[in-house]
């Protein structure tokens, strides 16, 4: 069939934007992936919905797997971005590959239809099919929707799953053991054991979602694929609804670090959508690592994650301003600079959980996306919480647990944790930590490794006793003099006085800092 051809018929309200209209096409093939060319025979008409557009240098990626696999042509409908981007003309005219606009109100069943009674059996069943996907989510379909139709049509069934574990949709047995695979394998998709793992979206893997198929469908890797790409629509919508939340959340944190008043904070409490007497909790989360360029919003998204997507997450911005305008500097000096911009803030209702029910979660879910290399996940949770004057210690104190769990090499770390010497030891820059320590313990350590002695370990359970010789000779099974003589020993070396309590202090201090516990 020519292209010619379909532009003859008038109900269809096609347009040539490039290319040569006598030009033929064989079948057609319905497509939204950025990079669809391994999936592609030649001469064939592609259909796109553009919903792998995003920037102007995504159209040429496009065309160009689309003319090196020899394609005939393409069509590009509006629906998705309401108009045929100028930079896709551009790229098409320069690659040779006639461009044809398909109007909102034309969809792509319609135009399918008049070319499928031309192809072969086959042909038409899997393009009746792939068909029916495509309009179900034009319709508004929702996940569970999506899936019921995809075993139905394709014979595929599985489930997404989150980077943390959590099953989206779907049945899983093991959705841990496919969120590790899913984040620790090289490229995707990949096996994990009889099911085929794909990634919905291209974006941070931490905050991602997989795609796990049963079976083994790297040789139909194009099924996978679009129902991926399905998915990933499905998901940017739920986004759209989101983004308000989240700017709630934000004006809500901004206000109480900036010393709001009292009536002004329980309006944003309820907008949030928390009554004044309802308990709550606060998050604070930063993600560090390789691939994270913009580590607050990351953050975020991995927060919500974490959550279920039960509550949302906001960055809050680096400075507030001042609640009085006439305020000099326009910013509150109550208002401490360190607590913002630091990561992102969930304000989660307990819903007759209690704190220590979320710090489960959060760290079964952190758990988890240790698999990722090179990332690293920080969690701070404050206690439950009882109206709007609190938000901002709950901010606070969420933020002082969440630096303790950076200075843990991340984790999550509640309230419960913070008020002990860890606190203060994590708010200590890392290198003056290490000076302290190394100044203190060097002679002991030098001392064991010279002549295979425990002074170091004869410290630690010494001060673990309570200065108390015979406890620590017990826990130690050694004889009571032989405390005695190593705690002279260790009092030569360094020049201590364990008897006294700032020097005995100052050891504990160092053992703790050797060894932080995770």
């Amino acid at each position: 069939m020519r292209i010619s051809d379909l532009l003859a018929i008038e109900e269809l309200r096609l347009t040539l934007l490039a290319g040569d209209a006598a030009r033929e096409f064989s079948t057609v093939h319905i497509t939204d992936l950025p990079e669809p060319g391994r999936y592609l025979g030649g001469g064939e008409l592609v259909l796109s919905g553009l919903m792998w557009w995003h920037q102007a240098g995504d159209s040429a990626r496009f065309v160009a797997a689309l003319a090196e696999a020899g394609v005939a042509a393409l069509g590009a409908g509006q629906a998705w971005l309401g108009h045929v981007p100028g930079d896709l003309v551009t790229a098409c005219r320069a690659a040779g590959l006639p461009l044809i606009e398909v109007p909102t109100e034309v969809s792509f069943r319609t135009l399918a239809e008049l070319v499928v009674p031309r192809l072969s059996g086959d042909v038409r069943e899997a393009l009746g099919s792939h068909r029916r996907l495509v309009a179900a989510m034009a319709e508004g379909a929702d996940l569970p929707e999506l899936f019921r139709l995809t075993a139905a049509e394709l014979g595929v069934t599985g489930a997404v799953v989150s980077a943390s574990g959590e099953v989206i949709v779907g049945a899983a047995d093991d959705p841990a053991h496919l969120a590790t695979a899913y984040l620790t394998a090289p490229r995707l998709p990949a096996l994990a054991g009889a099911t085929t793992v794909f990634a919905v979206g291209r974006g941070h893997r931490a905050a991602g979602w997989a795609l796990a198929c049963d079976g083994d469908l790297l040789g139909r890797a194009d099924v996978g694929y679009e129902l991926a790409a399905c998915v990933a629509l499905e998901r940017s919508r739920m986004e759209e609804g989101r983004r308000v939340e989240r700017r709630l959340v934000e004006q809500l944190v901004a206000a109480a670090l900036a010393g709001a008043g009292l009536p002004e904070l329980n309006a944003r409490l309820r907008t949030c959508g928390i009554d004044a007497a309802e308990p709550y909790t606060i998050v604070n989360a930063t993600v560090s690592g390789h691939g994270a360029p913009c580590p607050s919003a990351l953050a975020g998204q991995v927060v919500e994650e974490l959550l279920g997507r039960e509550a949302v997450a906001a960055v809050v911005p680096a400075v507030v301003p001042a609640v009085d305008p006439a305020v000099d500097p326009a910013v509150d000096p109550a208002v401490d600079p360190a607590v913002m911009g630091e990561g992102a803030v969930a304000v989660v209702p307990l819903r007759e959980r209690t704190a220590s029910e979320i710090a489960g979660r959060l760290r079964a879910g952190v758990r988890v996306l240790s698999a990722l290399p090179d990332t690293r996940v920080s969690v701070g949770l404050s206690g439950a919480l009882t109206g709007a004057a609190a938000v901002k210690g709950g901010v606070e104190e969420a933020r002082h647990a969440r630096r303790l769990a950076e200075a843990r090499a991340g984790g999550v770390v509640t309230s419960d944790e913070i008020y002990t010497h860890a606190l203060l030891l994590a708010t200590v820059p890392v290198d003056v930590r290490r000076s302290f320590t190394a100044r203190l313990l060097a002679p002991l350590l030098d001392y064991d490794r010279t002549h295979q002695s425990e002074l170091v370990r004869t410290l630690r359970v010494y001060l673990d006793c309570a200065g108390s010789w015979n406890a620590c000779a017990e826990r130690l099974h050694v004889h009571v003099n032989t405390v005695r003589y190593r705690v002279r020993r260790i009092e030569e070396l360094t020049g201590r006085d364990l008897s006294a309590m700032a020097d005995r202090v100052d050891f504990f201090l160092a053992l703790r800092d050797t060894g932080p516990p995770r």
